[in-house]
């Protein structure tokens, strides 16, 4: 199932983009070190604690708005299929669809099983995205049938997903798409597997990761997965299976994770929609750690509104993960609160490095806000260039650390990998401290930000150019060709460093036929908010519509014009 791309030689590309990335970084962060002690600087690790459990307590306490406008400027797009064309093409489906389906006896989860489970084992391009499937779907599907005639089915029942290769799934191999792991079974399931199961959900496959989530796109256990769109270009990483699988529309749900942009990096090249939570909202407990601070887990789908039901499962404190918290926020998406919104809109760091197409979508993003009845509102951060000399080192820091005792089998690694393993003992202890110190400062800042300028969410390009060749791993920005690396996570991981929730969703298509995409960010615990401006955005729109050109569903009509084509 691996792809035929021939792959450039990725640890000399790898580490000729990062090893002077990383250098610059740390000499940018050397050159602002914070205050010597004594300071009264919030500088501590916990203060970012102490920081999101006060704004977690603010909005868990605060009573309901009764104010708010209910009604926009204009009005939303009705483009949800009806439930018998649902059933006629499950493949096409959202689980928002598949589930009023259900409910309506249109189809059920045995009939929808049979008609996607053959897609997951043929050579067609999305193939690439199946690494194995996950025993007992077929069980699963009859109960949840007979749950939906009985009149007791759950939140999520007879919903298939895909599992990205980092996440457990109890007694299935789970590789973390690596040669180091062996033929690793899982021995219990993930929280977030385990939640989605209790809700009726249906684990169907494991999906192609990157190595360890950080690897190259190229990976020595499986190959390459091609986008949909073009197989000639990449899914992005490092959830890179979950993207491809929701495009082609063979599975209508999966779980990716996000460490610096690894759920939303896929779903803007993709065309796909995908949420990266709030740090500490959904649990990390049986996921594969890459650096625990950044990582974040979530699902994947083709609507925020589906993202919303999902996530409302994923949700909450487990016991086991110490990141996470005993309360959570309202996650309600509700898309009348758009009327009335302040969306700040940033015009520097964001906008830079950032091809036209991908700008041009984000223009017309901002103007289909205000004519929802957004306020659209000028905001800027300050030094983000330090936050981002910042996130590489924290990376690092904790790759290292996490992966320190593979060194002596490091050959065993993928070449981006290694690359990235080679450089990551450049920070020392002194410069992953610094970084780790000034990320309260900074979150508390950005927050400030927010409040001075009384914006509920911000609006942001979503990444920089459409998805990379797989050839050579470049990226074209209004002509000229990057190394992903330098394109790729900018826009992205300074919200991983922060913890603040941010969504990707589509929003054009750019000149050559592929997607591009635009990312909505909240305060920390203003997930719903997130959700609720993403789906107001979706019901007046039809991005997250469009079809690649070679897809399992059988609707073509909302394919974009003038797409690749395949041999």
């Amino acid at each position: 199932m691996s792809a035929t791309t021939t792959a450039p030689d990725v640890f000399t590309v790898v580490r000729a983009t990062i090893a002077p990335e990383l250098d610059r970084a740390l000499a940018a962060s050397r050159a602002r070190p914070l205050p010597a002690s004594p300071s009264s600087l919030a500088a501590e690790p916990g203060h970012s604690r102490a920081l999101f459990t006060r704004l977690l307590e603010a909005v868990t306490t605060a009573a309901p708005s009764t104010d708010r406008p209910t009604t926009g400027q204009g009005a939303p797009a009705d483009t949800t299929p009806t439930t018998s064309s649902t059933a006629a093409d499950p493949a096409g489906a959202t689980v928002t669809e598949l589930l009023a389906a259900y409910a309506d006896g249109a189809t059920t989860p045995t009939a929808v099983l049979a008609a996607l489970a053959p897609l997951w084992t043929t050579d067609a391009v999305w193939s690439d995205a199946v690494l194995r499937l996950v025993a007992g779907a077929d069980a699963a599907a009859t109960e949840s049938t007979r749950r939906w005639a009985e009149g007791t089915a759950r939140p999520l029942e007879g919903v298939p997903f895909a599992v990205k290769d980092i996440i457990d799934v109890a007694d299935t191999v789970v590789t973390s798409g690596s040669l180091q792991t062996g033929d690793r079974v899982a021995q219990a399931d993930a929280t977030v597997t385990a939640r989605l199961r209790a809700a009726g959900a249906i684990p169907v496959f494991m999906a192609a990761t990157t190595e360890f989530a950080c690897g190259g796109p190229h990976n020595a256990r499986y190959g390459a997965v091609r986008n949909p769109w073009d197989a000639e270009r990449w899914t992005g990483g490092s959830s890179t299976g979950s993207g491809s699988a929701l495009a082609a529309r063979i599975v209508p749900l999966a779980l990716g994770t996000d460490t610096g942009g690894s759920i939303r990096v896929p779903s803007a090249l993709c065309g796909t929609t995908g949420i990266k939570p709030t740090h500490g909202l959904v649990p990390r407990t049986g996921v594969t750690s890459l650096s625990w601070t950044l990582d974040h887990v979530g699902p994947m789908a083709r609507s925020a509104e589906d993202l919303a039901l999902v996530l409302d499962v994923l949700a909450g404190d487990d016991g086991a993960d110490p990141s996470t918290y005993p309360a959570v926020p309202d996650l309600t998406a509700d898309p009348a609160r758009v009327v009335g919104m302040r969306i700040g809109v940033p015009r520097s760091w964001f906008t830079e490095r950032v091809d036209a197409a991908v700008l041009a979508a984000h223009e017309a993003a901002v103007d289909r806000f205000h004519e929802l009845g957004a306020e659209v509102v000028p905001i800027e951060f300050d030094g983000l260039e330090t936050v981002d000399s910042e996130c590489w080192t924290v990376f690092y820091g904790e790759l290292a650390a996490n992966q320190e005792a593979n060194a002596a089998t490091a050959e065993r690694f993928d070449a981006g990998t290694r690359a990235r393993f080679e450089v990551a003992f450049t920070p020392s202890a002194a410069d992953y401290l610094r970084a780790l110190r000034r990320r309260p400062l900074v979150q508390a800042a950005m927050v400030a930000r927010m409040d001075e300028a009384r914006v509920d969410l911000v609006l942001t390009p979503g990444i920089g150019a459409t998805a990379p060749r797989l050839d050579d791993l470049t990226m074209s920005v209004d002509g000229e060709r990057h190394n992903l690396h330098e394109v790729v996570p900018r826009n992205t991981r300074l919200f991983d460093y922060v913890g603040f929730p941010a969504l990707m969703m589509p929003a054009g298509v750019a000149p050559d036929g592929l997607p591009v995409g635009v990312q909505l960010v909240g305060r920390p615990w203003a997930d719903g908010t997130v959700l609720s401006a993403a789906v107001a955005f979706q019901r007046a729109t039809d991005h997250h519509r469009r079809v690649p050109p070679v897809s399992a569903s059988r609707s073509t009509t909302a394919s974009a014009p003038g797409g690749p084509s395949h041999p």
